[in-house]
Formats: C-alpha cells, sequence, structure tokens
C-alpha cells in the first residue's frame, strides 16, 4: 500500500488506534500505540520519536531517542484488539543521521537481502520455517535466595494419566507418541485451526497444521515460504498469532525449546532456496537433484555451522533440545530424505521449482531476522568460495557407532562454546556490512552477561538431589 491507500484503508475499516510494533535485538516485538490522527501520510517518512535505550541491547541512556517509522507494505488489522487497531511492522531510524539503525534486526536482514543481489548470485532467497511450540494449560517458575523450580502441565500431558480429573478419559499423548494421532488424543485440533484461520486473515499464508512428536501439547504449523524480510516478519506475526489465539482458550504457549525433560524439543527447520530471474537455482543433476550452487551453498552452511549457532539456536535451553536422541539434528552432515542430519534435501517431488534444502538445527527460540540472513550470508559465503561439502551421510546416524561417527562434526553442546564459536568466525557475515561488529559484540556480551553467567550463579534443583547428602 502507499501511505494514502494506508489511510483510505484505515477510514474504511472505522479505525481508531494506530500500533507501531518492532523486534528488539533477541526476536521479542515490542509496541507503542496512539490515535488514528496522529498517523499522517509523512509519518511513513518521518516516524515518530521513542526511547531506544529502554530496549534490550539498544542504546545508552545519552543517546537514548531514536524514531520508528512504519511500513505501509506491512498493514494489517490486528485481530486480537477490542478497539479497532491498524497495525505496521517498523523499522528504526536514527534521528540526527537519519540513517537505518545498525542493531535493528530488520534493518540486517533488509542489508543481508541487498548483499545477495549486489553478489548477482541470486536475486530472491526464500525462507520456510517450520516452528514448533507447546500448547500448556499451567505453567509457574520462580528463582530467589532460598528456593529455584519450574512447573508445566498440560491436559494432554503423560504424566497425569493416574490424576483424578472427575472423570479423567485417559487419552493422554505418550512421550514421543504424539505424531499425530486423531482426536481426541489430538486435543487441540480446533485451536490450531483457529490460528491458521488468523494468519490467513493477517496475510500470512499457511500450507498444514499438525500435531507434534511429543506430549504435552507440542504443535507445528507451515507458514508458505517467503522472501527473507517477508519472512522475518511473517515469523514474527506467527509467534504473535499463536500465543494470543491460545490466550483466547486460556492456553499458554512456549517456543522454548526444550520445556519438557526426557522427551522430543521444539526445532524450527528452516528450508531455503536461492531464485534468479524467476528461475530455481537449486535444481540440478547433483546429489539428491541439487544443483552444484546448492551444493556450495550446503557447504557454506556447514562450514560455519557452529558459529550460526549462536544466532539459530541462541539459548543455554537450545543446548538442551542439541542433545543425542530425541530427533536432534546434532550432526552436521547432509543427506536426501535423512532426518537425522543437520541438513536435509527434502524428496517429496521431482519439481524443479520445489528443489531446495532443510537446515535442521535452528529453534524457534531464535529472532528470524537474524537467524535468516546468518544462515543466508554462510550459503553465499559457500558458493563465493566454492566450498566442497563433502560426502552426504545416508545411514541412519542414531545407530552410528561412535568409531563411525568420529568424522562427523557436531552442533556445540551449549551456549557458551556456540558464542566462542562466533568469535572465531565471524568474518563472513561482516561481507557487505550486513551484521556489523557492534552487533557481534553486543551480542556475544548480552547472552554471556545476561544469560550464561546468570545461570552459572544460580544452583540447579537436581543438583540437590546430586549433591545434598555428600
Amino acid at each position: 500500500m502507499t501511505p494514502k491507500e494506508v489511510l483510505e484503508f484505515a477510514k474504511e475499516h472505522n479505525v481508531k488506534i494506530v500500533d507501531l510494533k518492532f523486534c528488539d535485538a533477541l526476536g521479542m516485538w515490542q509496541h507503542f500505540s496512539l490515535p488514528i490522527s496522529k498517523l499522517k501520510e509523512e509519518s511513513f517518512k518521518e516516524g515518530f520519536g521513542f526511547d531506544g535505550s529502554s530496549i534490550r541491547g539498544w542504546q545508552a541512556i545519552h543517546e537514548s531517542d531514536m524514531l520508528i517509522v512504519p511500513d505501509p507494505d506491512t498493514t494489517f488489522i490486528d485481530p486480537f484488539f477490542e478497539v479497532p487497531t491498524i497495525s505496521f511492522i517498523c523499522n528504526i531510524v536514527d534521528p540526527i543521521t537519519r540513517e537505518n539503525y545498525t542493531k535493528d534486526p530488520r534493518y540486517i536482514a533488509q542489508k543481508a537481502d541487498t548483499y545477495m543481489k549486489y553478489t548477482g548470485i541470486a536475486d530472491t532467497a526464500y525462507f520456510g520455517p517450520e516452528a514448533e511450540f507447546f500448547i500448556l494449560d499451567d505453567v509457574r517458575f520462580d528463582q530467589n535466595e532460598h528456593c529455584g523450580y519450574y512447573f508445566v502441565d498440560s491436559i494432554e500431558g503423560r504424566w497425569n494419566s493416574g490424576r483424578e480429573e472427575n472423570p479423567n478419559l485417559g487419552y493422554k499423548t505418550r512421550y514421543k507418541g504424539g505424531y499425530s494421532p486423531v482426536p481426541p488424543t489430538d486435543a487441540h485440533q480446533d485451536i490450531r485451526s483457529e490460528i491458521v484461520l488468523t494468519l490467513m486473515q493477517v496475510g500470512v499464508e499457511v500450507e498444514l497444521h499438525h500435531h507434534e512428536v511429543a506430549t504435552a501439547g507440542q504443535a507445528e504449523i507451515n507458514i508458505r515460504f517467503a522472501p527473507l524480510v517477508k519472512m522475518g516478519d511473517n515469523l514474527m506475526l506467527y509467534k504473535y498469532v499463536v500465543k494470543n489465539v491460545a490466550r483466547r482458550h486460556k492456553k499458554t504457549v512456549t517456543f522454548m525449546p526444550k520445556p519438557i525433560f526426557n522427551d522430543n524439543g521444539s526445532g524450527m527447520h528452516v528450508h531455503q532456496s536461492l531464485w534468479k530471474d524467476g528461475k530455481p537455482l537449486f535444481a540440478g543433476d547433483r546429489y539428491g537433484g541439487l544443483s552444484e550452487l546448492a551444493m556450495y551453498y550446503i557447504g557454506g552452511i556447514l562450514k560455519h555451522a557452529r558459529a550460526l549457532c549462536a544466532f539459530v539456536a541462541p539459548t543455554t535451553n537450545s543446548y538442551k533440545r542439541l542433545v543425542p536422541g530425541f530427533e536432534a539434528p546434532i550432526n552436521l552432515c547432509y543427506s536426501s530424505r535423512n532426518r537425522s542430519a543437520g541438513i536435509r534435501i527434502p524428496m517429496y517431488s521431482p519439481d524443479p521449482k520445489q528443489k531446495r534444502i532443510e537446515v535442521r538445527f535452528p529453534d524457534p527460540s531464535c529472532n528470524g531476522y537474524l537467524a535468516f540472513s546468518a544462515m543466508l550470508m554462510a550459503g553465499l559465503d559457500g558458493i563465493e568460495n566454492r566450498i566442497d561439502p563433502g560426502e552426504p551421510l545416508d545411514k541412519d546416524i542414531y545407530s552410528l557407532t561412535p568409531e563411525e561417527l568420529k568424522g562427523v562434526p557436531s552442533t556445540p553442546t551449549s551456549l557458551e562454546e556456540a558464542l566462542e564459536a562466533l568469535k572465531e568466525d565471524h568474518e563472513f557475515l561482516m561481507k557487505g556490512n550486513v551484521f556489523t561488529e557492534d552487533v557481534i559484540n553486543t551480542w556475544i556480551e548480552w547472552k554471556t552477561e545476561k544469560e550464561i553467567n546468570e545461570m552459572k550463579l544460580r544452583p540447579h534443583p537436581y543438583e540437590f538431589a546430586l549433591y545434598f547428602d555428600v
């Protein structure tokens, strides 16, 4: 839409409030609202002032003034507000220089897209994430000086098979048995369907939904692939809609990778492909029906995978998912059809337009703008430097002996290890000034000081079982 068309659209829908949404460094949407009378055509160029120092990892207090500029192409009517509200996804601008803010994740994605076009390799990068999540009925957690605990519950949870529910009807999803029984075992069909319809209402195209492997309401909704920046926007919308539809039903949702002990965690397998002049670049006569260019793209992803994990599996909890078993793709290799590899080549169709790769080690706790951008930059580096991905691994990786796995690299075992890899390997991210030094340094410092070090300070409940009687 043009700014003029946006104002006409708002008038047609009797809009009273404008809501401005933007993404912080860690991948959470922030927002503030104003009366519709404040929205003018020039607002889409001049923006609105706000305090950038209150956003995690952004401005210092002495340089806090920033501008938020709505993107008219992201216009939608917010489905969750009682008062008619028009929403925009926004860019962040420095009020003095009028330049885009280097720490704005959406701007990083825009720069990655621009760099790809500059190389001449491709003009479109398509991404299709499969972000899994848990639908829960109750969550409680606390950590203070004398106690630390978490409690999560779901009507579907297998641990409730013996609970008095007056009556307990018995249909509790088995551990690792949630893919994908019909109702009544699947208790959340209607919630997922409502999420799908709401996503379509706000302009996000959906392909399918289903129950996932774990007990306790694990779910997956696949949204259709889209170009890089658009998919970054869509993933933010996806999380927003999933959480708020669940809340309508007095449920809660978490995209935390591993909230349930001893069952499968939530991943975010990311399908990706490059196109140019309307033609797919990943289809060819190499392994799995891929092109030579696609093989080099895989080579780049595998070479930089451990550093990529700092952005695509960016929480301490991510590495409780990336462990042997539980279908976790910890082995950094590629294979056709094989879901135990870090990169899979889907073989559903011979159509060249459907030829793509699927990177399986990311999880939904990531900031999509940063994760997609980082993977694209790694893939482009692979193409530019003709990085050979090595031989595919078509065996069941989970059944291989340690001796057979000796030559297969694996994902980091902790966030700390991933950040160390990023420190050593980030030049590929800085091509075209896509990721700047201040972004990478701020990311490493924040994750180290605010997450890793804070976790190290606190006793873990299981330590009492291990050590109380020493």
